[in-house]
């Protein structure tokens, strides 16, 4: 099976702008990390890679994260 073509700088940027919004986010509504972590069931090194943008989010993972914050799934992907 042949690997997966590794992501392009544009999309690297992407995903750390996806990264910082659910951060953003998450302190807009006054929501600690950890909080929002355990709401969704997911550990808090997984949550903190993806606010930094190290990987990228499952549709699935976003719609969990903006169920525990308690927001859309478009303002976390919002950007530009």
């Amino acid at each position: 099976m042949p690997r997966p073509t590794p992501p392009d700088e544009r999309a690297i940027a992407r995903r750390r702008q996806v990264g910082e919004r659910i951060r953003h986010v998450r302190e807009q509504h006054n929501m600690p990390q950890r909080e929002v972590c355990e709401r969704f069931g997911i550990d808090i090194a997984t949550c903190s890679r993806i606010e930094q943008g190290h990987t990228s989010a499952l549709l699935d993972t976003l719609i969990r994260i903006a169920d525990a914050i308690g927001t859309e799934v478009h303002e976390l992907t919002r950007i530009g």
